[in-house]
């Protein structure tokens, strides 16, 4: 069975050399690099299966690596910063990370990490009660993966489709935050609204004609979301 491999992206060598060491006698094969050029470069030239991105790094730091990262790759990315404000945790949320840890960190948790966005990234083996259903001018086709706006197809994210493909398999039902965080994230995430409400944020301003005046996907304050209109 071919291992799961890792790039870690981080100007310090000692932190580059220690998660290095920790993932491989985990099972991991690694890659390492200094700068998000050569981050990019590698993940080009070895399509890792999943990113460990330090925010502080020369050349390019690690905001302006993810959102180039994301125009050619979805490879899940896991963000590392020292500055532990929530502006940059929902800046790099937003730019397309999977999750964010600050520094200092267990190893523990960073693999525990690794494993739970790795769980949502493998294709689920959910029971479909539908092929294709629509809300308004959304067409969701859950065989293709698929997401049509008005007839021209949205681009979603992974975390984005699985929010999308949640919400409309319960159409009608409440889901609450922590049913929502469980089911995408895992339940060590239950907790974690403000990645939730992120997230389905972005969403909304792929899929609403109003995102600021939401038709599909609507918020019951301090309990969770609901799509409450029966899918076509």
């Amino acid at each position: 069975m071919k291992r799961s491999s890792v790039l870690i992206a981080d100007d310090e060598e000692r932190i580059r050399n220690f998660l290095s060491m920790k993932l491989k006698t985990s099972g991991y094969d690694v890659l390492t690099a200094r700068d998000g050029v050569e981050a990019l470069e590698l993940v080009q030239a070895h399509e890792p299966d999943l990113v460990v991105l330090d925010i502080l790094m020369p050349k390019k730091d690690g905001f302006e690596t993810l959102k180039e990262l994301r125009t050619f790759s979805k490879i899940p990315v896991i963000i590392l910063s020292a500055r532990g404000s929530n502006f940059d945790k929902v800046k790099g949320l937003s730019l397309g990370a999977d999750d964010y840890l600050e520094k200092p960190f267990s190893p523990d948790e960073l693999l525990a990490r690794i494993e739970a966005v790795r769980r949502r990234a493998q294709p689920g083996d959910q029971t479909k009660t539908f092929e294709t259903v629509s809300f308004g001018d959304v067409t969701i086709d859950f065989e293709r993966h698929a997401v049509k706006v008005n007839e021209t197809e949205a681009r979603l994210t992974r975390i984005e489709w699985l929010l999308l493909s949640e919400l409309a398999q319960n159409a009608g039902r409440l889901m609450l935050y922590s049913e929502l965080l469980s089911k995408v994230w895992g339940p060590e995430y239950r907790d974690d609204v403000q990645i939730l409400r992120t997230w389905i944020s972005r969403l909304r301003y792929k899929i609403e004609k109003d995102p600021n005046r939401p038709e599909i996907i609507r918020t019951v304050p301090k309990a969770g979301y609901i799509i409450d209109h029966p899918p076509a």
